[in-house]
């Protein structure tokens, strides 16, 4: 358990390692401007990382329009692909949305890779991140189409309530929600690893409980007979998953600075 006088301990070892660090500045000498240019660089990278993730995050919520739309999907029992499946009015709107999301994702988890120390936790979150951006795209590339059951390309068995589960967009879709909650896992892990990025040890790990609920939900449901309000659990699933997202970008900016190595001095 932990003890009270732990968050004053952690104060004072991370103002003692500022001091420290600045203390060997001073004797390795002046910074150049050329490596003061460099820090500056990655302040600046840092937080276009952010704001793509956060941006991403939005975009990735872009189903709570269906409330604002005229659009006639039952919120309750249907799955949120329906919104941008073949023939759908609003299609255009969330498919752009879906797409943006895979593109301000991928770089965002390149720069990741690229711009903060690796450790094995937070390279497979980052790396986890690039395959979710990468789905999502996939899943706009592959839309959900209308069948019913036994109709050609619905596939056979399993949930009669929602054919639509055997389709190639069914794959797509569980490479996403895979891909991010590796990363989810990866990060709030890499939290409590190394003792860095409070918000993900704490916010991180409450989506992550959440989302994993809602999964469980969902799984339980499609092999029960009768409608178990499997579109309340997606859209819960999907709302912690871009929470989580939002939740990453503001560590990023908190934190950046220690997840940035500082330039070397002479």
């Amino acid at each position: 358990m932990a003890k009270p006088c732990e968050p004053r301990a952690r104060t004072r070892n991370r103002r003692s390692r500022v001091s420290a660090a600045r203390r060997q500045a001073k004797d390795n000498g002046p910074v150049t401007g050329s490596q003061e240019i460099a820090e500056r660089r990655k302040r600046r990278v840092s937080l276009a990382i952010a704001a793509a993730i956060a941006l991403a995050g939005l975009c990735y919520s872009s189903w709570i329009l269906e409330f604002a739309l005229p659009i006639d999907v039952d919120s309750v029992n249907a799955f949120l692909s329906e919104l941008d499946a073949e023939g759908k009015p609003y299609r255009e709107i969330f498919a752009t949305a879906d797409k943006i999301v895979g593109a301000l994702l991928i770089p965002a988890a390149l720069g990741g890779l690229l711009l903060f120390p690796r450790r094995p936790l937070t390279t497979v979150g980052w790396i986890a991140l690039l395959c979710f951006g990468a789905a999502t795209i996939a899943d706009v590339l592959l839309p959900l189409h209308d069948c019913t059951p036994g109709e050609a390309g619905c596939g056979t068995g399993g949930s009669e309530l929602f054919p639509q589960l055997h389709q190639p967009h069914a794959l797509t879709s569980t490479l996403a929600v895979t891909a991010i909650a590796v990363a989810v896992f990866a990060f709030s892990l890499a939290a409590y690893r190394y003792h860095r990025w409070r918000i993900l040890r704490e916010a991180g790990v409450a989506f992550l409980v959440i989302g994993a609920s809602a999964t469980v939900w969902m799984l339980v449901a499609d092999n029960m007979s009768g409608a178990h309000a499997l579109g309340i659990a997606q859209r819960v699933q999907v709302g912690s998953m871009s929470l989580w997202l939002i939740t990453l970008a503001a560590a990023v900016v908190l934190e950046g600075r220690e997840w940035i190595e500082p330039v070397s001095r002479p």
